[in-house]
């Protein structure tokens, strides 16, 4: 097997361990070749069992950890997402159409959206879940793959879903925020994120104090994208003052701990 070939093939088995899940297009872009290239070592990787291959895109068979895991993921910094969870609630108008994410924090905004009686549009399987016997709501699924470690569907389909439509706000989280801006750590939950931004009229984003100053492995947006951030009373008050500054409205929820 050519040098070269090698290289590339790992390469892209190495950028998969790190993000877990791509786009052809993303990993194209990674080893500089073309689509239909990544394709053909896509599938030799897949023989070998290091990757499963998805609808447009790839995902490593053998995650490191359960860092992504929305069950895992959802016990960390448990009562500052649900004090979050119920302040970003109290933000929303009765019957306005809403778009929430598939992170753990906006499962806990969800929590206590049903009074509200919103229209909800989401690509997250625990929130369609937990709306499922909801007689007040209308919630829209998007469609993509199901990828399950993180409860969400992603892939070409689901960014094409919410292209085409549009709501009222968009409540939204991620792995990251500094002064440089919002990061996450999955390409394709990227592209879907950024196509949720383009929908909507407002954007808020929902962080715990522990995703202050931190940097993930990729970023989503400028701060001048979103509206408002929702937090919890550990936030750096440094920092919060530097999003005031940015006209970026500011709302801290109090919680027991605090």
């Amino acid at each position: 097997m050519p040098v070269q070939l090698e290289e590339r093939q790992s390469r892209i088995e190495q950028y998969l361990q790190k993000v877990e899940f791509a786009s052809l297009e993303e990993l194209a872009r990674e080893v500089s070749a073309s689509v239909s290239t990544v394709r053909r070592d896509l599938t030799v990787l897949e023989s070998s069992g290091s990757v499963k291959r998805t609808h447009g895109g790839a995902r490593v068979a053998n995650p490191r950890s359960d860092e992504f895991m929305f069950s895992a993921r959802n016990t960390h910094q448990l009562a500052e997402k649900e004090a979050i969870g119920k302040a970003c609630a109290e933000l929303i108008q009765p019957n306005q159409s809403v778009i929430l994410d598939a992170g753990t924090t906006i499962f806990h905004v969800a929590r206590h959206l049903e009074g509200k009686a919103p229209h909800i549009i989401t690509n997250s399987l625990p929130v369609a879940n937990l709306f499922a016997a909801a007689n007040r709501l209308e919630v829209v699924l998007s469609g993509g793959v199901i990828y399950p470690r993180l409860g969400v569907l992603v892939g070409p389909l689901a960014v094409e879903a919410f292209t085409k439509i549009h709501a009222d706000v968009a409540i939204m989280s991620a792995g990251g925020i500094s002064l440089e801006g919002i990061s996450n750590s999955h390409g394709l939950l990227i592209d879907i994120q950024r196509a949720m931004i383009n929908a909507v009229q407002k954007v808020i984003f929902c962080f715990d104090h522990t995703k202050f100053g931190r940097q993930s492995v990729l970023p989503l947006c400028d701060l001048d994208c979103i509206d408002a951030v929702v937090t919890d009373s550990k936030a750096p008050s440094d920092l919060l003052q530097s999003l005031r500054a940015r006209k970026i409205q500011i709302v801290v929820a109090p919680t027991t701990s605090s």
